[in-house]
């Protein structure tokens, strides 16, 4: 790894001398020309010298999305700078995906590992999306739950003979469409009493035991079963 300038924004003083040790004694090649506890201060810094890298903490002053900003516009100016993200902010995902969004270069959880040399190596000699152990492993899990879903989809599909035009019903039966409504979607030739006919026999599929039900407890029992997933939900384009 070639020497590089590094930028830490950082406003709690113990988390900042903290991360200062770590590169003074891991990563001898950094050279920190500067720190910030403010966004104003990020930017007066900014405006003498350009780092080779920031390192950014997400919560500045209280808030959230002020590192959000940062990372975005550091990037829209000076999109050569590598950000990496060092934050406190461990179950906020939602602000994760907000700063991916926004150009960071990867995400380091202030749990677990903390701030290692391979992980700045990383991202100096041009990985994209660096995570450590404790980020990792929460994308792992996500990953696996994704594939097992589509998985138990594609199993219910072909075990209760459910076909496109099933699937594309039902979905939009969950989604508060009306029978007039969906026979008015692209993908759709039907007209309502063969919707009526095809409520009756995804009822007969999905009930075995002959129960009269509503479109309503169809719409459950299609969840139940994964034949929809919850969580992707979406319509057609009508």
């Amino acid at each position: 790894m070639q020497n590089f300038k590094v930028i830490i924004v950082e406003d709690v003083p113990l988390e900042l001398k903290g991360t200062e040790g770590i590169i003074n004694k891991e990563i001898p090649e950094a050279e920190i020309i500067g720190t910030a506890d403010t966004e104003s201060a990020y930017w007066h810094l900014l405006k003498k010298q350009l780092p080779d890298l920031v390192l950014l903490d997400l919560g500045l002053g209280g808030s959230t999305t002020v590192g959000v900003e940062i990372c975005r516009q550091t990037k829209e100016l000076h999109p050569e700078i590598k950000v990496l993200i060092f934050t406190g902010e461990i179950l906020n995902e939602k602000l994760w995906v907000d700063v991916l969004d926004a150009g960071a270069d990867g995400i380091i959880l202030k749990t677990g590992e903390l701030l290692t040399r391979n992980d700045v190596s990383a991202v100096m000699e041009g990985k994209q999306l660096v995570f450590n152990e404790p980020i990792l492993k929460k994308i792992v899990e996500r990953f696996k739950k994704s594939i097992g879903a589509q998985i138990a989809k594609q199993e219910a599909l072909i075990n209760y003979e459910i076909d496109e035009y099933d699937e594309r019903f039902l979905r939009h039966l969950a989604l508060g469409y009306t029978k007039d409504q969906i026979t008015q979607l692209r993908a759709m030739p039907f007209g309502v009493k063969s919707l009526e006919k095809r409520q009756n026999e995804l009822i007969q599929k999905l009930f075995p035991d002959g129960k009269s039900v509503n479109a309503t407890r169809l719409v459950v029992r299609a969840i139940e079963l994964h034949i929809l997933d919850i969580d992707n939900l979406e319509p057609d384009e009508e």
